[in-house]
């Protein structure tokens, strides 16, 4: 191949405009956290399922994640704040 004729790679950056290709390797950012579906955060929380979607709608626990028409998930990361929150609320008291 012609080395005048050689094009770089081009990609696309997240703003959409393309921009030369200047061979740094970009990292993937850190693993999303872990999605819990309900049996487990029941069995973490010790709590229902009426009193786990009462407490997403009254504010007071964490609000799932839709994962798809019919199926959510909770954020494990969001689950153990609020069971650490809780204890904090516990043992002050």
């Amino acid at each position: 191949m012609n080395p005048q004729t050689q094009t770089t790679p081009e990609r696309k950056p997240p703003t959409g405009g393309l921009v030369p290709f200047d061979g740094r390797v970009n990292l993937a950012p850190a693993r999303p956290g872990k999605l819990l579906r309900l049996p487990r955060v029941q069995d973490l929380t010790g709590f229902g399922k009426s009193s786990i979607y009462s407490g997403v709608k009254a504010g007071t626990f964490p609000a799932p994640v839709r994962l798809s028409a019919r199926a959510v998930g909770w954020r494990e990361s969001d689950i153990f704040q609020w069971i650490e929150s809780r204890t904090e609320t516990t043992e002050a008291a």
